[in-house]
């Protein structure tokens, strides 16, 4: 894609600033990102807005395609660069609510609601935002382990990043942002409580088809128990999806089958086809190790009921960048600690809240999917909850926290 600037394998990296040569006068990068999709890109951009050498690391060449709805809500447009211009490919003013197909009704809005992206022109923009903010960029290279002792490692303030085919990438921090099956995370000791599977089709239409879905999106709240579907408008293509717990893989292969049938859109051919495995982080589950830390799907964070994940990516990007540069300062193992521990506690005061709120909606919705359709479709303060999450103007966590009737009817659920 124009305007992104690639290294590739052979790639060597740039001069050492005066502060970070290692004793054996290796190259020595201030923060290196494992990882180019929204968390790692947000991370990059936070950490080279201040000034300090940034290097991203990417397995694929850009742009790549990721299993991915691609809705981006409000609180996802507000953690992007200053000026950052959505390459949206529709705007969503309505949305189709169905309980397995039935009782369907379409609420809308005068407001935009939320934007479509799509992932491949989305994360290429951010990259090229990072890279101008001063971050540099290989692609091609995958990375199997990270050192913080041993013979690859010079001294006790740098991190070893091991390439695949050998190379040695020396940083005073790093940050995971290699998605939901992360070396990273593995290194860091990330451990899991919800695994789900994310099936998609992305669906070209002609231009009758698209003009009945313009602007309108359609949630299905499925037949597997935790599960819903999805029908989101992109232009003239309609990306479908369902997603259900790990374990249903037969079952979920069925659900989205007999959605596109009944959405009359079994007889066109998918342009993609794809699955992908999303990973919640258990409550005690670390972010850090030393100077390695991790964010987005490499951190399993993302909203456990609606598995929504480009809002975490790039919040916790920010803060990883952010906190990263810190822990590039840091003297020695007990501030680089103290630093990656302060990271910790933004997370889980913010993203970690949210979170814990999400796990119980959707223990609900799992034993109670009528219920909150009906809810959702019948009792307009429920709806207009719904318009402010997406926007951005409040969260699920924060309504719990503040709404005495959503805190109550919660609590009430929970029994």
């Amino acid at each position: 894609m124009p305007g992104i600037r690639t290294r590739d394998r052979s790639g060597v990296a740039a001069q050492v600033s005066s502060d970070s040569a290692a004793q054996d006068g290796r190259n020595v990068w201030d923060v290196v990102v494992v990882g180019a999709g929204p968390a790692g890109a947000s991370a990059a951009y936070a950490a080279a807005c201040t000034g300090r050498r940034v290097l991203i690391l990417e397995k694929a060449e850009l742009p790549r395609y990721k299993t991915c709805g691609g809705g981006i809500i409000g609180p996802s447009r507000d953690a992007l660069p200053p000026g950052f211009e959505l390459p949206l490919r529709d705007r969503v003013h309505a949305v189709t609510f169905s309980l397995n197909g039935k009782l369907t009704r379409t609420r809308r809005s005068r407001q935009m609601l939320f934007g479509l992206i799509n992932r491949p022109e989305f994360d290429a923009q951010l990259v090229e935002a990072a890279q101008k903010a001063g971050a540099e960029l290989r692609t091609g290279v995958t990375v199997s382990r990270v050192e913080q002792h041993g013979s690859a490692v010079p001294d006790r303030r740098t991190v070893a990043v091991v390439l695949s085919g050998g190379e040695t990438v020396l940083a005073r921090a790093v940050v995971g942002a290699d998605g939901s099956a992360s070396r990273i995370g593995a290194h860091v000791g990330v451990k899991l409580d919800q695994v789900d599977l994310g099936l998609e089709a992305e669906i070209p239409v002609p231009p009758t088809v698209a003009e009945d879905w313009a602007g309108r999106v359609l949630i299905d709240w499925g037949p597997i128990p935790g599960s819903y579907g999805w029908v989101f408008p992109k232009g003239d293509t309609l990306t479908v999806g369902v997603i259900s717990a790990r374990g249903e893989g037969a079952a979920t292969k069925r659900y989205l089958e007999d959605f596109i049938a009944r959405l009359g859109l079994a007889g066109f051919e998918p342009s993609i086809s794809s699955g992908h495995l999303t990973r919640c982080r258990a409550e005690d589950s670390p972010l850090s190790r030393g100077r390695v830390m991790v964010c987005g799907d490499a951190a399993g964070l993302l909203e456990p009921w609606t598995r929504e994940g480009i809002s975490f990516a790039l919040r916790s990007g920010r803060l990883a960048g952010e906190w990263a540069v810190r822990v590039a300062e840091a003297h020695d193992a007990v501030d680089a600690r103290r630093q990656a521990l302060n990271y910790a506690f933004a997370i889980k005061a913010g993203l970690g809240v949210e979170m814990g709120v999400g796990r119980r909606m959707l223990a609900v919705f799992s034993r109670r999917p009528g219920l909150l359709h009906a809810t959702i479709t019948g009792f307009r303060p429920a709806w207009n909850a719904f318009t402010k999450i997406t926007r951005g103007t409040t969260t699920l966590a924060e309504l719990v926290r503040t709404h005495p009737l959503a805190h109550r009817a919660l609590s009430a659920l929970d029994r």
